[in-house]
């Protein structure tokens, strides 16, 4: 160990998404975690071995710290259980239920996310806290450890976290990249009284015992504030240059609308839908111009809604793709569709992947509230429209702009309006400084 990394302070950072998953629940810690030394603060990873991601991604490696250290506790999860009791596949991909469904759910199905719901509390990883906490008191009681980070969800970070304050007293930073309580799929859950109150219980005495608490919107921090949070901070999701640096890309030649990431029944946008057949039926070129191309899971009701629609020959759906492939096809987009889920917490709901879609320097679709924190960003970065699900009006006008601009050449041109303020060095650069304030 050199001397520089002796004099750095040690933070444990605590996270179940760790590489080699994939998806853009992986990055918020992996991007922490990888310019947390600039800082004057060395990374001490806490994750679960042999973890069932939604997908795997062994790019991702690349980012961790050299010499970092990486623990990893075992682990058990539910899902084979779930997927042998619903005659799933051993491979298919059952994280995400409670957001998106392939098929048409089951009363197997739906008796499995009760028994999810109200047995595996805060979430399906549940049986990791207690083993968790036993390993990283011990540790604790070994090893310096001068604050301690989570992310959630999962929340089982968080209620980790919760006891190891409770046990050692050491400083604690609690960041939700989604709330608990006030996320929009816990309204999916299928609760019981008992386990809606365990669910506030647990998340009460996580705002009591934190140190302080970040949240990636401001409309979030509110929400927040209203059930009882305190000392809450701001730290939006960001974008990693080093991501974007040998991209090599070209703007394809067709027009193509792309959606990257989990396509659930509440972000279904019809009108869209709509307006694109409308369109056809007035442009004879457009059938053959566009491709509206949906990256990850898509609900199958969004599946139904485009055959019933009529325009099964422009929607493909690409599935999961590797991180590399995701940017290149973001970058290489004509349009990058943004869809809002159509919720009570709209307001602050700001996706992980849109600061990646700001660095692509692609005009964003944005379907949602003009007046969320998503929609004050596009407009602040001036990268694009931001639309209300059913104004077929002004989808219209800014679709039929959006293709006017393809014809004549001009949508090729990059967005360039500086976004350093939401890079990811910059970002990890204010947890660096709330840490040092808890320390």
């Amino acid at each position: 160990m050199d001397s520089s990394s002796t004099a750095r302070k040690r933070v444990l950072i605590i996270t179940y998404y760790w590489p080699p998953s994939g998806g853009i629940g992986v990055l918020r810690c992996l991007k922490i975690a990888k310019y947390l030394r600039d800082f004057g603060w060395e990374p001490i990873i806490y994750t679960a071995l042999d973890a069932h991601y939604p997908n795997y991604d062994p790019s991702n490696i690349k980012d961790i710290p050299e010499g970092v250290e990486v623990h990893k506790g075992k682990i058990w999860e539910p899902h084979s259980w779930y997927k042998k009791l619903t005659g799933k596949a051993k491979d298919e991909n059952v994280n995400n239920v409670l957001y998106v469904n392939e098929g048409k759910s089951s009363l197997l199905d739906r008796f499995s996310i009760w028994i999810r719901s109200n047995f595996f509390i805060p979430d399906a990883r549940a049986f990791w806290i207690k083993p968790s906490v036993k390993y990283l008191t011990e540790y604790i009681n070994n090893n310096r450890v001068d604050a301690i980070l989570t992310d959630g969800p999962p929340h089982s970070n968080t209620r980790i976290a919760t006891l190891l304050k409770k046990k050692t007293g050491i400083p604690w930073l609690a960041d939700f990249q989604d709330p608990w309580t006030q996320v929009d799929y816990f309204n999916n859950l299928s609760l019981t009284s008992w386990g809606l109150k365990k669910h506030q219980r647990l998340e009460q005495e996580a705002f009591k015992h934190a140190d302080r608490m970040t949240i990636v919107s401001d409309s979030w921090k509110k929400d927040l504030e209203e059930i009882g949070a305190k000392n809450v901070s701001v730290i939006p999701w960001g974008f990693d240059p080093d991501d974007f640096k040998n991209l090599k890309v070209e703007v394809e030649k067709k027009f193509i609308i792309s959606h990257l990431g989990i396509l659930g029944p509440d972000r279904c946008p019809k009108v869209l839908f709509e307006t694109v057949r409308d369109m056809m039926n007035v442009h004879p070129d457009l059938a053959n111009d566009l491709e509206l191309q949906m990256f990850g899971q898509v609900d199958h009701s969004v599946v139904e809604e485009i055959k019933n629609i009529g325009i099964e020959k422009v929607f493909k759906i690409k599935g999961f793709v590797p991180r590399q492939e995701a940017l290149l096809k973001t970058c290489s987009s004509s349009v990058l569709l943004l869809l809002l889920n159509q919720q009570d917490n709209v307001m602050g709901r700001i996706p992980g992947k849109f600061f990646e879609y700001l660095a692509a320097q692609r005009p964003i679709l944005t379907l949602g509230p003009p007046s969320s924190d998503v929609a004050n960003i596009v407009d602040k970065t001036e990268r694009g429209y931001t639309i209300n699900y059913n104004d077929k009006t002004k989808m219209r006008a800014t679709l039929e702009e959006l293709y006017r601009k393809y014809k004549d050449g001009s949508l090729k041109q990059p967005m360039t309006k500086s976004i350093a303020e939401y890079s990811s060095i910059n970002l990890t650069g204010k947890f660096a400084k709330l840490l040092n304030e808890i320390t």
